[in-house]
């Protein structure tokens, strides 16, 4: 009843597409649920791109252990994302982070895994005033029951990957990535989108180097 009286005076919009919706807790409608193109087990488990690979794994000599995301990015899940980044569309990270909590393998988030956000660019953080990453793992730490551990920092004065190349966002010692500390033994690194693998692998590198046996790069979304 309460959702119907707020619709009846805001009326909601799908956060991706803004087709008017029915009910206020519809962040994401109906017809862009059904539009998310699902990875399902057909997918590598190093760097989570459908199988075959064709000319190989681009992972194969990632630091992360293995590669999982929910859906491809394109279409519906593009548009959420932008959503969630770039119109501060908050409550769809909790939609995202159930859809994984449910369709994640077991092993993936296992207990004794500790999440790790990657860390927002400094800018971005600013001008945002708030890290989709950070929101994503928060919530899937409550969905997963698993410990949520900022064991990252970035650094301000490198460089950020939107808008750069794939030559650039492989370049070597492009990212500035730092761990806080020991890091724990086993990590679920969390992101919103996959694309080259250049940002996981960073993270990985400085958890393993930081004292983490086990890294697995899990995001909502996975660039194909």
């Amino acid at each position: 009843m309460l959702d119907e009286l707020v619709a009846l005076a805001v009326p909601p919009r799908c956060a991706a597409c803004r087709a008017p919706g029915r009910r206020a807790a519809d962040v994401l409608c109906g017809d862009c649920r059904r539009a998310l193109a699902w990875l399902g087990a057909g997918c590598c488990a190093r760097c989570a791109l459908p199988l075959p690979h064709g000319a190989g794994c681009p992972a194969r000599d990632a630091p992360f252990d293995c590669a999982w995301s929910a859906v491809a990015y394109e279409g519906a899940a593009r548009d959420a994302l932008h959503a969630l980044k770039f119109r501060a569309a908050r409550p769809l990270a909790g939609v995202m982070a159930a859809q994984i909590a449910a369709n994640a393998p077991p092993r993936l988030l296992s207990p004794g895994a500790v999440l790790v956000p990657v860390p927002a660019h400094p800018a971005r953080l600013r001008s945002r005033g708030f890290d989709p990453a950070e929101l994503l793992a928060r919530s899937l730490a409550r969905r997963a029951g698993l410990p949520l551990r900022a064991a990252l920092r970035r650094d301000r004065a490198r460089s950020r990957q939107l808008g750069a190349s794939r030559e650039e966002r492989l370049r070597a010692g492009r990212l500035g990535f730092a761990a806080r500390g020991p890091a724990p033994p086993q990590v679920v690194l969390v992101d919103d989108v996959h694309t080259t693998g250049a940002t996981l692998g960073a993270c990985a590198a400085q958890l393993r180097a930081a004292g983490c046996k086990r890294v697995v790069a899990v995001t909502w979304a996975r660039a194909l």
